[in-house]
């Protein structure tokens, strides 16, 4: 588990605010703090930003120490309630030989009732956040989906990240097509577009045609297609732009998603070139798969030194 944050000399701090889940990743041989919204906030700290996570955990074991460990990686847990009687959040983790993780999530669970008093309401929105993350699979709760609509109605200003991120028994079609319209840039991985691409009826399957389709249709100002160790495409400020990946030894994919997005908002919120931003989140996403765990230790140093 990450331990701090690590500074780069010149980028704009940014606010983040983002709910989600909170939970432990469990492998065979251990367990790792995890969920796709603690990993991108865990990473987008490490990054040097503002990060308010909204979450919750259960009145237990593993919520003492989720608590713990969220600290320890520099989040501030002033909004990760202790929702007594819902378990803490646990997903099992199956790796397969090439490092890609099967997900059985098991719910309810505490994140699911993550709660925000009228005056952490407040303290959230000001000053506005730069940013608001959401993913897909915290919404199938009506609770979870009601906070984030709080969210988002409260701070109207925010740029809207939508990281898709499916798994398996945990999206409708319904709930992807109403979250796509509520962003502003969204993230997915190339098996997610084609999923989506079906959704929306939108025929054909190039990468560029689907990203400048879909960002028409929906007003987006940025879209990034994830392709795994081939890198990435992405499309900002009409730019379209494929970036390759880089060659690492994968120890598990989980998180490298996530530190993406975070390396993707950060080079946004700084208002980067697109072939920097995509270069540099390439980066991140690699070498967070090089290593153990959703939110291992790592520097923007060993990122920019990657080959």
């Amino acid at each position: 588990m990450a331990t701090g944050r690590v500074s780069e000399t010149g980028p704009r701090r940014l606010k983040i605010v983002c709910a989600g889940e909170i939970l432990w990743d469990v492998f065979g041989d251990g367990e790792h703090l995890g969920g796709a919204t603690l990993n991108f906030a865990v990473h987008a700290a490490r990054l040097g930003h503002d990060v308010r996570f909204v979450s919750a955990v259960g009145d237990d074991e593993r919520g003492w120490r989720a608590l713990q460990r969220a600290a320890e990686a520099g989040l501030d847990t002033r909004y990760i309630r202790t929702a007594a009687g819902h378990p803490t959040g646990i997903v099992t983790v199956t790796v397969d030989g090439a490092g890609q993780p099967t997900f059985v999530i098991h719910r309810p669970a505490a994140y699911d009732y993550a709660e925000l008093s009228p005056a952490a309401l407040r303290e959230l929105a000001e000053p506005a956040p730069d940013w608001i993350y959401f993913g897909t699979l915290y919404q199938m709760n009506p609770h979870a989906r009601e906070l984030t609509r709080t969210l988002l109605d409260a701070m109207p200003q925010a740029r809207r990240f939508y990281d898709v991120n499916l798994r398996r028994d945990s999206y409708t079609a319904e709930l992807v097509r109403e979250l796509l319209g509520c962003a502003a840039v969204v993230k997915l991985n190339d098996v997610e577009m084609e999923a989506i691409a079906g959704m929306l009826a939108m025929p054909g399957r190039d990468v560029e045609a689907f990203c400048r389709e879909s960002a028409g249709r929906f007003g987006w100002e940025a879209i990034c297609v994830t392709q795994g160790g081939s890198g990435c495409s992405l499309l900002a400020g009409g730019e379209f732009v494929k970036a390759p990946g880089y060659a690492v030894r994968v120890a598990d994919a989980v998180g490298a998603g996530d530190a993406f997005a975070a390396a993707f908002v950060h080079g946004l919120g700084n208002g980067w070139k697109a072939a920097e931003i995509a270069d540099f989140a390439n980066r991140v996403g690699a070498l967070v798969a090089s290593r153990a765990g959703g939110t291992p230790e790592w520097t923007i140093a060993e990122a920019r030194a990657l080959r």
